[in-house]
């Protein structure tokens, strides 16, 4: 005729009391199954990139990189150097060590090879856009590096050779635009250093006696 349910949540349990026709009644416990809290966990993709990272790069930059990506943490939050540390001590991912001094050929960070260069980062970031220096990222946002070696070097000097010029007297010597001097040194077509001193440093053009040496195009 009746059931009354009571609900104990803390034992897990349902309390029933049926009550038959002609006032007869029955008490049941029934037990109830123990609710699991859905798993809250990091993305693999962004735990797979964590690891990719580490190896290169302190956390606060890290968490930069995977803001950059629209990364967010478990619990919908943006990234911190603190919250990329505990994800990845939780997950016993090793930290970024301290490297020691680039060797040649090493894959170095920008502010790096500026370093080594004599060169503010912006010049080496203008020349990979130029395609004038290969450049390479990790990943989408991360920083950018590029491999020092003694050919790169090699293209970095006190002082021009015979035959070059500034890239705007280069220019009006070649009868040529801007853009066009790129594509040609891009491809290998012209000779080009880049001046680290004096008052007209900068990009210089090799427009006589030309042998193909220096920023040659690699595919």
């Amino acid at each position: 005729e009746e059931v009354t349910l009571q609900v104990d949540r803390d034992e897990a349990a349902a309390h029933l009391v049926l009550r038959w026709k002609g006032d007869a009644t029955s008490r049941l416990t029934v037990a109830l199954p123990r609710s699991r809290p859905a798993t809250v966990r990091t993305d693999e993709d962004t735990l797979a990139l964590l690891r990719r990272l580490t190896p290169h790069y302190p956390d606060a930059v890290i968490a930069g990189i995977l803001n950059r990506q629209g990364r967010r943490t478990a619990y919908g939050h943006r990234f911190d150097a603190n919250r990329v540390g505990n994800l990845r001590r939780h997950w016993k991912i090793p930290v970024c060590k301290a490297k020691s001094p680039a060797a040649d050929g090493d894959i170095v960070t920008i502010r790096q090879a500026a370093a080594a260069l004599g060169v503010a980062p912006s010049t080496l970031h203008r020349h990979i856009n130029d395609g004038l220096i290969r450049g390479e990222q990790i990943t989408p946002g991360a920083p950018w590096r590029i491999r020092l070696t003694a050919e790169l070097k090699a293209r970095f000097l006190a002082t021009p050779g015979d035959g070059f010029e500034p890239i705007r007297d280069a220019m009006d010597t070649l009868g040529l635009s801007r853009q066009s001097l790129l594509h040609r040194i891009k491809h290998g077509e012209l000779d080009a250093v880049h001046i680290v001193r004096g008052q007209r440093k900068g990009l210089w053009i090799k427009t006589t006696d030309h042998n193909p040496t220096l920023f040659e195009h690699t595919s």
